[in-house]
Protein backbone atom coordinates (compact mmCIF):
# COMPACT_ATOMS: atom_id res chain seq x y z
CA UNK A 1 0.00 0.00 0.00
CA UNK A 2 1.48 3.46 -1.19
CA UNK A 3 2.48 5.85 1.69
CA UNK A 4 -0.08 8.52 -0.34
CA UNK A 5 -2.82 6.30 0.82
CA UNK A 6 -1.75 5.25 4.37
CA UNK A 7 -1.60 8.14 5.03
CA UNK A 8 -5.08 9.43 4.13
CA UNK A 9 -5.95 5.97 5.70
CA UNK A 10 -4.77 7.46 9.12
CA UNK A 11 -6.44 10.87 8.60
CA UNK A 12 -9.35 9.47 7.42
CA UNK A 13 -9.93 7.89 11.24
CA UNK A 14 -11.04 11.30 12.13
CA UNK A 15 -13.84 11.86 9.24
CA UNK A 16 -15.45 8.62 8.79
CA UNK A 17 -19.12 8.27 7.55
CA UNK A 18 -21.47 7.71 10.27
CA UNK A 19 -24.65 8.47 9.40
CA UNK A 20 -26.54 10.52 6.86
CA UNK A 21 -29.63 12.35 7.99
CA UNK A 22 -31.02 14.01 4.93
CA UNK A 23 -34.21 15.24 4.81
CA UNK A 24 -34.73 16.76 1.07
CA UNK A 25 -33.40 15.96 -2.42
CA UNK A 26 -33.90 18.26 -5.32
CA UNK A 27 -36.32 17.07 -7.85
CA UNK A 28 -38.16 14.56 -5.50
CA UNK A 29 -41.06 14.56 -3.57
CA UNK A 30 -41.35 13.20 -0.17
CA UNK A 31 -38.48 10.75 0.49
CA UNK A 32 -38.85 8.09 3.73
CA UNK A 33 -35.46 7.52 5.34
CA UNK A 34 -34.82 3.81 6.40
CA UNK A 35 -31.35 3.22 8.61
CA UNK A 36 -29.40 -0.10 7.71
CA UNK A 37 -26.86 -1.66 9.62
CA UNK A 38 -24.68 -0.69 6.98
CA UNK A 39 -26.35 1.39 4.42
CA UNK A 40 -28.38 4.40 4.64
CA UNK A 41 -31.49 4.19 2.50
CA UNK A 42 -33.75 7.00 1.49
CA UNK A 43 -36.86 5.86 -0.20
CA UNK A 44 -38.59 7.51 -3.22
CA UNK A 45 -41.86 5.95 -3.71
CA UNK A 46 -43.49 8.11 -6.31
CA UNK A 47 -40.42 7.21 -8.51
CA UNK A 48 -39.97 4.37 -7.30
CA UNK A 49 -35.77 4.44 -6.53
CA UNK A 50 -33.95 3.82 -3.51
CA UNK A 51 -30.66 6.22 -2.51
CA UNK A 52 -28.10 3.94 -0.95
CA UNK A 53 -25.64 5.52 1.14
CA UNK A 54 -23.04 3.20 2.43
CA UNK A 55 -21.60 4.04 5.34
CA UNK A 56 -18.12 3.07 7.09
CA UNK A 57 -20.37 1.00 9.52
CA UNK A 58 -18.92 -2.08 10.34
CA UNK A 59 -21.38 -5.00 10.86
CA UNK A 60 -20.22 -8.18 12.67
CA UNK A 61 -22.24 -10.35 15.11
CA UNK A 62 -25.36 -8.81 13.98
CA UNK A 63 -24.88 -5.35 15.19
CA UNK A 64 -22.64 -2.10 14.30
CA UNK A 65 -19.22 -2.40 15.70
CA UNK A 66 -17.41 0.42 14.76
CA UNK A 67 -16.64 2.54 11.98
CA UNK A 68 -13.59 1.79 8.86
CA UNK A 69 -12.00 4.32 7.11
CA UNK A 70 -13.11 4.45 3.16
CA UNK A 71 -14.90 1.09 3.92
CA UNK A 72 -18.15 2.55 2.19
CA UNK A 73 -16.77 3.73 -0.81
CA UNK A 74 -15.24 -0.09 -1.48
CA UNK A 75 -17.86 -1.45 -0.51
CA UNK A 76 -20.47 0.29 -2.81
CA UNK A 77 -17.51 0.26 -5.93
CA UNK A 78 -16.97 -3.27 -5.35
CA UNK A 79 -20.75 -3.91 -5.73
CA UNK A 80 -20.76 -1.76 -8.85
CA UNK A 81 -18.29 -4.02 -10.19
CA UNK A 82 -19.81 -7.33 -9.40
CA UNK A 83 -23.55 -5.84 -10.65
CA UNK A 84 -21.86 -5.10 -14.10
CA UNK A 85 -19.65 -8.32 -13.78
CA UNK A 86 -23.03 -10.71 -13.24
CA UNK A 87 -25.79 -8.50 -15.05
CA UNK A 88 -26.13 -11.29 -17.56
CA UNK A 89 -26.76 -14.02 -15.32
CA UNK A 90 -28.95 -12.42 -12.88
CA UNK A 91 -30.66 -8.93 -13.42
CA UNK A 92 -30.23 -6.61 -10.66
CA UNK A 93 -31.47 -3.35 -9.04
CA UNK A 94 -29.16 -0.81 -10.18
CA UNK A 95 -30.08 2.77 -11.72
CA UNK A 96 -27.01 4.37 -11.24
CA UNK A 97 -23.80 5.22 -8.53
CA UNK A 98 -24.00 9.15 -8.88
CA UNK A 99 -20.95 9.02 -5.77
CA UNK A 100 -18.40 6.96 -4.23
CA UNK A 101 -21.06 5.53 -1.38
CA UNK A 102 -24.31 6.19 -3.41
CA UNK A 103 -25.87 3.83 -5.54
CA UNK A 104 -29.71 4.77 -6.99
CA UNK A 105 -31.60 1.31 -7.29
CA UNK A 106 -35.47 0.37 -8.29
CA UNK A 107 -37.50 -0.39 -5.12
CA UNK A 108 -38.25 -3.64 -4.97
CA UNK A 109 -40.21 -6.08 -2.32
CA UNK A 110 -37.43 -7.91 -0.74
CA UNK A 111 -37.17 -11.47 -0.02
CA UNK A 112 -37.56 -12.65 3.41
CA UNK A 113 -34.80 -14.29 3.68
CA UNK A 114 -31.18 -14.23 2.87
CA UNK A 115 -29.52 -16.87 0.50
CA UNK A 116 -26.10 -17.95 1.73
CA UNK A 117 -24.12 -20.30 -0.20
CA UNK A 118 -20.97 -21.84 1.38
CA UNK A 119 -18.38 -24.15 0.09
CA UNK A 120 -16.45 -24.93 2.97
CA UNK A 121 -16.51 -25.90 6.82
CA UNK A 122 -15.60 -22.54 8.38
CA UNK A 123 -16.92 -19.79 10.35
CA UNK A 124 -17.14 -17.72 14.08
CA UNK A 125 -20.52 -17.17 14.85
CA UNK A 126 -23.06 -18.71 16.13
CA UNK A 127 -24.50 -19.20 12.75
CA UNK A 128 -21.92 -20.95 10.95
CA UNK A 129 -21.36 -24.16 9.74
CA UNK A 130 -18.63 -24.73 11.47
CA UNK A 131 -19.73 -23.72 14.93
CA UNK A 132 -22.91 -26.33 14.44
CA UNK A 133 -20.28 -28.95 13.44
CA UNK A 134 -18.11 -28.67 16.22
CA UNK A 135 -21.27 -29.09 18.53
CA UNK A 136 -21.89 -32.58 16.76
CA UNK A 137 -24.70 -31.60 14.22
CA UNK A 138 -24.25 -33.54 11.10
CA UNK A 139 -27.00 -32.07 9.55
CA UNK A 140 -27.03 -28.27 8.57
CA UNK A 141 -30.00 -26.27 6.96
CA UNK A 142 -31.36 -29.63 6.19
CA UNK A 143 -27.65 -31.06 4.23
CA UNK A 144 -25.46 -33.71 5.49
CA UNK A 145 -22.02 -33.26 6.03
CA UNK A 146 -19.96 -36.27 6.94
CA UNK A 147 -17.98 -36.80 9.54
CA UNK A 148 -14.57 -36.39 9.91
CA UNK A 149 -14.01 -33.16 8.52
CA UNK A 150 -11.99 -30.07 9.81
CA UNK A 151 -12.41 -26.91 9.98
CA UNK A 152 -11.91 -24.91 6.70
CA UNK A 153 -12.45 -27.80 4.43
CA UNK A 154 -14.20 -28.02 1.32
CA UNK A 155 -17.48 -29.44 1.86
CA UNK A 156 -18.15 -32.22 -0.96
CA UNK A 157 -20.23 -29.66 -2.82
CA UNK A 158 -21.59 -25.99 -2.07
CA UNK A 159 -24.47 -25.79 -0.11
CA UNK A 160 -27.51 -23.24 -0.06
CA UNK A 161 -27.72 -22.48 3.50
CA UNK A 162 -30.70 -19.60 3.98
CA UNK A 163 -31.17 -17.76 7.03
CA UNK A 164 -33.91 -15.24 8.49
CA UNK A 165 -33.31 -11.42 8.17
CA UNK A 166 -32.89 -9.83 11.72
CA UNK A 167 -33.62 -6.84 12.72
CA UNK A 168 -30.48 -4.68 14.17
CA UNK A 169 -29.30 -6.13 17.48
CA UNK A 170 -30.84 -9.54 16.69
CA UNK A 171 -29.51 -12.40 15.45
CA UNK A 172 -30.12 -13.76 12.12
CA UNK A 173 -30.92 -17.90 12.44
CA UNK A 174 -29.83 -20.55 9.76
CA UNK A 175 -33.25 -22.42 8.36
CA UNK A 176 -33.04 -25.42 5.99
CA UNK A 177 -35.35 -25.31 2.94
CA UNK A 178 -38.40 -26.93 4.34
CA UNK A 179 -38.54 -24.89 7.56
CA UNK A 180 -38.06 -21.80 5.67
CA UNK A 181 -41.31 -22.70 3.45
CA UNK A 182 -43.35 -23.85 6.45
CA UNK A 183 -42.85 -20.49 8.19
CA UNK A 184 -44.75 -18.99 4.88
CA UNK A 185 -42.83 -16.25 4.59
CA UNK A 186 -41.78 -17.02 0.94
CA UNK A 187 -43.43 -19.28 -1.74
CA UNK A 188 -41.43 -22.44 -2.94
CA UNK A 189 -41.82 -21.12 -6.60
CA UNK A 190 -39.98 -17.77 -5.04
CA UNK A 191 -37.66 -19.69 -2.72
CA UNK A 192 -36.71 -21.91 -6.12
CA UNK A 193 -35.86 -19.34 -8.32
CA UNK A 194 -34.01 -17.11 -5.84
CA UNK A 195 -31.98 -20.47 -5.08
CA UNK A 196 -31.11 -20.83 -8.47
CA UNK A 197 -30.16 -16.97 -9.20
CA UNK A 198 -27.42 -17.73 -6.21
CA UNK A 199 -26.18 -20.78 -7.38
CA UNK A 200 -25.33 -19.08 -10.66
CA UNK A 201 -23.93 -16.23 -9.05
CA UNK A 202 -21.85 -17.73 -6.25
CA UNK A 203 -20.34 -20.45 -9.15
CA UNK A 204 -18.96 -17.53 -11.56
CA UNK A 205 -17.86 -15.28 -8.46
CA UNK A 206 -15.51 -18.69 -7.07
CA UNK A 207 -14.47 -18.97 -10.70
CA UNK A 208 -13.44 -14.72 -10.92
CA UNK A 209 -11.87 -14.84 -7.50
CA UNK A 210 -10.03 -17.88 -8.59
CA UNK A 211 -8.93 -16.26 -11.84
CA UNK A 212 -7.33 -13.79 -9.08
CA UNK A 213 -5.73 -15.93 -6.76
CA UNK A 214 -8.40 -15.72 -4.34
CA UNK A 215 -10.86 -18.28 -3.15
CA UNK A 216 -14.32 -17.25 -2.36
CA UNK A 217 -15.27 -19.68 0.40
CA UNK A 218 -18.96 -18.45 0.97
CA UNK A 219 -21.18 -15.15 0.49
CA UNK A 220 -24.64 -14.07 1.40
CA UNK A 221 -27.48 -12.62 -1.08
CA UNK A 222 -30.16 -10.55 -0.93
CA UNK A 223 -32.88 -10.31 -3.56
CA UNK A 224 -36.27 -8.94 -3.86
CA UNK A 225 -39.23 -8.74 -6.22
CA UNK A 226 -38.94 -6.05 -8.98
CA UNK A 227 -42.41 -4.28 -10.35
CA UNK A 228 -42.10 -6.28 -13.27
CA UNK A 229 -42.18 -9.21 -11.25
CA UNK A 230 -38.52 -10.74 -11.56
CA UNK A 231 -36.47 -11.70 -8.70
CA UNK A 232 -33.77 -9.50 -8.58
CA UNK A 233 -30.46 -9.33 -6.66
CA UNK A 234 -30.28 -5.99 -4.27
CA UNK A 235 -28.33 -4.60 -1.93
CA UNK A 236 -24.62 -5.68 -2.37
CA UNK A 237 -23.02 -8.52 -4.25
CA UNK A 238 -19.58 -10.40 -3.33
CA UNK A 239 -18.57 -7.71 -1.15
CA UNK A 240 -16.20 -7.53 1.72
CA UNK A 241 -19.15 -7.56 4.07
CA UNK A 242 -21.12 -10.18 2.68
CA UNK A 243 -18.66 -13.10 1.36
CA UNK A 244 -15.76 -14.82 2.92
CA UNK A 245 -12.37 -14.32 0.78
CA UNK A 246 -9.08 -16.51 1.40
CA UNK A 247 -5.49 -16.36 -0.84
CA UNK A 248 -5.59 -19.27 -2.69
CA UNK A 249 -1.79 -19.62 -2.70
CA UNK A 250 -1.02 -20.68 0.75
CA UNK A 251 -4.56 -22.47 1.64
CA UNK A 252 -3.63 -25.70 1.63
CA UNK A 253 -0.18 -25.16 3.36
CA UNK A 254 -1.92 -23.50 6.20
CA UNK A 255 -4.91 -26.21 6.32
CA UNK A 256 -2.51 -28.80 6.71
CA UNK A 257 -0.81 -26.74 9.87
CA UNK A 258 -4.30 -26.36 11.00
CA UNK A 259 -4.04 -22.64 11.09
CA UNK A 260 -6.68 -20.37 9.81
CA UNK A 261 -6.47 -19.34 6.16
CA UNK A 262 -4.87 -15.83 5.13
CA UNK A 263 -7.82 -13.48 4.48
CA UNK A 264 -9.25 -10.17 2.60
CA UNK A 265 -12.60 -10.14 4.25
CA UNK A 266 -13.61 -8.73 7.82
CA UNK A 267 -13.23 -11.92 9.17
CA UNK A 268 -9.98 -10.65 10.73
CA UNK A 269 -12.56 -8.11 12.91
CA UNK A 270 -14.35 -11.18 13.83
CA UNK A 271 -11.55 -13.55 14.97
CA UNK A 272 -9.57 -10.47 16.93
CA UNK A 273 -13.23 -9.48 18.64
CA UNK A 274 -13.02 -12.93 19.68
CA UNK A 275 -9.52 -13.97 19.96
CA UNK A 276 -8.40 -10.60 21.47
CA UNK A 277 -11.54 -8.53 22.89
CA UNK A 278 -12.90 -11.96 24.50
CA UNK A 279 -16.53 -11.38 22.86
CA UNK A 280 -18.62 -14.37 22.53
CA UNK A 281 -21.66 -11.92 20.10
CA UNK A 282 -23.62 -10.97 22.95
CA UNK A 283 -24.04 -7.95 24.92
CA UNK A 284 -21.89 -4.33 23.96
CA UNK A 285 -19.14 -5.41 21.65
CA UNK A 286 -15.46 -4.32 22.91
CA UNK A 287 -14.19 -1.16 21.17
CA UNK A 288 -11.86 -1.55 17.84
CA UNK A 289 -8.85 -0.04 18.51
CA UNK A 290 -7.13 2.46 15.62
CA UNK A 291 -4.91 -0.06 14.38
CA UNK A 292 -7.53 -2.59 13.91
CA UNK A 293 -9.69 -0.52 12.16
CA UNK A 294 -6.90 0.25 9.89
CA UNK A 295 -5.94 -2.84 8.90
CA UNK A 296 -9.37 -3.93 8.36
CA UNK A 297 -9.40 -1.31 5.85
CA UNK A 298 -6.32 -2.35 4.16
CA UNK A 299 -8.38 -5.34 3.66
CA UNK A 300 -11.24 -4.32 2.19
CA UNK A 301 -8.93 -2.18 0.02
CA UNK A 302 -6.79 -4.99 -1.04
CA UNK A 303 -10.09 -7.20 -2.09
CA UNK A 304 -11.37 -4.13 -4.19
CA UNK A 305 -8.09 -3.98 -6.12
CA UNK A 306 -7.08 -7.89 -6.23
CA UNK A 307 -10.83 -8.82 -7.59
CA UNK A 308 -11.04 -5.75 -9.69
CA UNK A 309 -7.40 -5.02 -10.76
CA UNK A 310 -8.49 -1.73 -10.46
CA UNK A 311 -6.31 0.85 -7.73
CA UNK A 312 -8.62 2.26 -5.18
CA UNK A 313 -8.88 5.46 -5.63
CA UNK A 314 -9.90 7.50 -2.09
CA UNK A 315 -12.62 10.45 -2.29
CA UNK A 316 -10.80 12.19 1.13
CA UNK A 317 -13.46 15.14 1.22
CA UNK A 318 -15.85 15.58 4.46
CA UNK A 319 -18.25 12.38 3.22
CA UNK A 320 -21.70 13.70 4.42
CA UNK A 321 -21.60 17.04 2.36
CA UNK A 322 -20.28 15.80 -0.69
CA UNK A 323 -22.84 13.28 -1.01
CA UNK A 324 -25.58 15.94 -0.33
CA UNK A 325 -24.03 17.64 -3.08
CA UNK A 326 -24.22 14.84 -5.22
CA UNK A 327 -27.79 13.93 -4.67
CA UNK A 328 -28.98 17.53 -4.30
CA UNK A 329 -29.89 16.64 -0.20
CA UNK A 330 -30.02 18.62 2.64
Amino acid sequence: MSTDLETALRAQLRQTLDGTAYTRFAGRGEVTRYVGKVRDCYIDRARGERILVCTDRLSAFDQVIATIPFKGQVLNQLAQYWFEDTAAIAPNHVVGAPDPNVTIGRECEPLHAEFVMRAYLTGVTSTSVWKAYERGDREFCGHRLPEGMKKNEPLPAPILTPSTKAGKGDHDVSVSRAELLASGVISEARFDEAAAIAARLFAHGQARAAARGLILADTKYELGVAPDGRVVVIDEIHTPDSSRYWYADDYEARLAAGEEPRSLDKEYVRRWMVNEGGYSGDGPPPPLPDDVRLEAARRYIRNYETVTGRTFEPDTREPVARIAAALGAS
